[in-house]
């Protein structure tokens, strides 16, 4: 992460310690916001910023090295900016998830929004997807969309999206918690979700409710069953 971390904290609010458990959070940006959110629960932090290392594979394998030795399981990035070279992603197979604010494979990258807005769609939405070598490639877990066809500005669009990345980021670590996720045989690009465990998810997590705060440019990770953040 590297911004305030409003999913973090939804994170938080709704899985940590019932669900899953945040084991770690890193960032890429010392002094991130999102950093005390972990703090105020003593949930163990680090800055790994690119220019503290030779290179970005360097950086990646002290941080793969950081995680796994916090017993991280699976690592959830939200908002990070980097990709993860593979051998980051070989330490945790199938289990590296991102949330990203589009409704994917449509709009991938950096600045989905700006991009959908020059488009000019009439709906967007969020995809909580699997990561792999590519960008934004990985095998799509949840989706989400919302009809603004009036939307003109960034910041608009980012107020709706928000709450529904703060709804489905937390479903998807808990379904993945549970076991609750497994690959198409016949399809590799489509993800099966247990409708069952799906629904209890559903309800458990809105219960927990969260209130992550002002909605800001955010860049996170974190670990189901036990969560590292990165």
């Amino acid at each position: 992460m590297s911004g305030t971390g409003t999913n973090l904290q939804a994170l938080l609010d709704t899985v940590h310690g019932r669900e899953a458990e945040v084991v770690a959070v890193a960032a890429s940006v010392a002094g991130a916001p999102a950093l005390a959110r972990a703090e105020r629960l003593d949930v163990p932090t680090a800055v790994f910023a690119r220019s503290a290392y030779a290179d970005r594979h360097v950086r990646d394998a002290a941080l793969a090295d950081w995680l796994a030795a916090r017993g991280a399981r699976l690592v959830v990035l939200a908002g990070y900016m980097e990709l993860l070279d593979g051998a980051f992603l070989s330490r945790f197979p199938g289990a590296v998830i991102n949330v990203h604010p589009s409704l994917l494979p449509a709009f991938p990258g950096l600045a989905a929004i700006e991009q959908a807005l020059a488009y000019g769609v009439k709906v967007f939405g969020v995809t909580v997807h699997f990561v792999d070598a590519g960008v934004d490639t990985g095998a799509v877990i949840l989706q989400r969309a919302v009809e603004l066809p009036d939307a003109r500005e960034p910041a608009q669009v980012l107020a709706a999206l928000r709450p529904l990345e703060h709804e489905l980021l937390p479903r998807a670590v808990a379904l993945f918690a549970r076991g609750a996720l497994a690959a198409d045989p016949e399809n590799p690009r489509r993800t099966i979700v247990d409708p069952a465990v799906a629904e209890a998810v559903a309800e458990t997590v809105a219960e927990a409710g969260a209130d992550p705060g002002p909605a800001a440019g955010v860049a996170r990770a974190d670990e189901a069953n036990r969560a590292g953040e990165g």
